[in-house]
């Protein structure tokens, strides 16, 4: 039970899904300008929320130093025990939060549930992460250490895949280092961030955690604030070399999780039609709208028929519809300048007199409905030069390609100028951990896909990002660290 609940006789907490505001200093604050965003199935408008200001913005980055000060001061126990009740009481309002991020991103409201519980998780894996200074010598004549300090203001840019758990990851990792955080959440998805923290006044003083949700000035507003001390994005790599450019200005500390190309590499002994299935719901999850989704598929030639037949199978069977239908596995496409791009994709292939296996219905006929929809598509053994090979499609749509050798897999699967993730599929263990080894890729995989573990670092490499989440490294991208010497007479 919550704190709040405890407060209340047991009560669960109350959110209100129909208004949203902004959040500043402790208090819900609405604007003289609004817009709205539509549900990507229906393309029915969603409620009004906020258009921040500069002003709006200057008020939030004024209090979040202020209650800086006071935040970092307060012990670690505190800090995680507000995370922990913060958690709590999200769990509580998980359907809600669900169904309002159907609405809102579109994914499937099973997904969607699934999400929102899982921020829960990553919010009290992540109050326990290990904290400790570092004792760099405890001598005779010295003790000398390494603490980590917290860099006062954080702003969280959250993008529109999975709001509800990124803003969580980059809010607990701000808070429980003795950071001020402010959520800049996704034009696209600005929904559940608000309610996010709205909700967060109930367990954090005034100005720890605040909101503002606002139009295409609020992201450069925030990120050349001489008031912000660090700037965490996940988002496409276009958009993060503006963060860093604009972060520049003032030398704020930065962390950025971009895109990623992610290969898995399917060797001839795997069990094809488990291997096929798996990997099939690796790439079209969430309608192929993660970092670290399977975005292409190496397999070796001696089986390539039979797994591209298997693939295709299990393709068929994913259904396609608005994510508030039972059964539904792919919702659409989050909005309709995505939706454009993979649509640019499709016609492509088909210019470029690719071979299609199964898909390329880009929901034009409106078959599938009048929101963004896609079919998942399979691209049969494309060449390595092709858009749908180099470029990361962030949708429904992915390549599988034929190999020969080891060294060809893993030379191809490097090509890329992502390296965020990638995965070996082999029963020959000892094989799959020295080609995952080759990877040029922050996080690989062997038989298994986007495992995710909050005390384990998530980096990309190359183009797919800069800085580190999850584990101790993630914490402490929000610290700086001051070096101590202490002579023991």
């Amino acid at each position: 039970m919550t704190a709040d609940a405890q407060k209340n006789g047991g009560a669960k907490p109350k959110l209100d899904f129909t208004t949203f505001d902004n959040v500043i200093n402790g208090k819900l604050v609405n604007t003289t300008k609004t817009r709205h965003n539509i549900n990507p199935s229906t393309l029915e408008p969603n409620p009004e929320v906020p258009i921040a200001t500069l002003d709006d913005v200057n008020e939030a980055v004024k209090h979040a130093r202020t209650a800086a000060k006071g935040w970092a001061t307060t012990p670690l126990a505190d800090r995680r025990q507000a995370i922990l009740n913060l958690a709590a009481a999200l769990r509580e309002t998980a359907p809600e939060f669900a169904r309002m991020l159907t609405k809102e991103q579109g994914k499937p409201l099973s997904m969607a549930l699934g999400e929102a519980e899982g921020s829960s998780q990553l919010l009290e894996q992540i109050a326990k992460l290990p904290f400790d200074d570092d004792i760099v010598e405890d001598s005779e004549t010295h003790v000398v250490k390494t603490r980590y300090v917290p860099l006062g203001v954080a702003v969280a840019i959250v993008p529109w895949n999975f709001p509800h758990n990124l803003a969580c990851i980059k809010l607990g990792h701000a808070v429980v280092t003795g950071n001020t955080v402010i959520i800049k959440p996704s034009p696209f998805t600005p929904y559940c961030n608000l309610k996010l923290a709205e909700l967060a006044q109930q367990f954090f003083p005034p100005g720890v955690v605040q909101a503002l949700s606002g139009d295409d000035s609020l992201g450069p507003w925030l990120t050349e604030h001489e008031g912000v001390d660090k700037v965490s994005f996940t988002g496409s790599t276009a958009t993060g070399r503006l963060v860093m450019k604009s972060c520049a200005k003032t030398l704020k500390r930065v962390t950025l999780e971009l895109g990623g190309n992610d290969a898995a590499i399917g060797f001839e002994d795997v069990d094809v039609a488990d291997t096929a299935a798996k990997l099939a719901q690796f790439a079209f999850i969430n309608s192929g709208q993660i970092c670290i989704a399977v975005k292409r598929i190496y397999v070796h030639a001696s089986i390539y028929p039979q797994f591209l037949e298997a693939f295709v199978a299990t393709t068929k069977s994913l259904r396609v519809g608005d994510g508030m239908t039972e059964g539904v596995f792919l919702g659409p496409v989050q909005n309709k300048m995505q939706y454009d791009r993979i649509s640019g994709l499709l016609k492509d292939v088909q210019e470029t007199k690719g071979t299609i296996a199964f898909g390329g219905n880009d929901g034009a006929d409106g078959t599938m409905g009048k929101g963004y929809f896609i079919q998942p598509t399979v691209v049969d053994n494309p060449p390595d030069t092709s858009r749908i090979v180099m470029e990361e499609p962030f949708g429904p749509i992915v390549p599988l390609l034929e190999f020969d050798t080891e060294e060809e897999a893993i030379t191809r699967a490097n090509s890329s100028d992502y390296g965020l993730g990638g995965s070996v599929w082999s029963k020959d263990l000892p094989r799959a951990e020295r080609v995952a080894s080759q990877l040029q890729a922050g996080n690989i995989w062997v038989n298994s896909h986007m495992v995710i573990r909050p005390d384990a670092p998530v980096a990309g490499h190359k183009q797919s990002g800069i800085g580190v989440e999850f584990g101790t490294s993630g914490l402490r991208g929000f610290c700086n660290p001051q070096t101590i010497t202490v002579p023991k007479a």
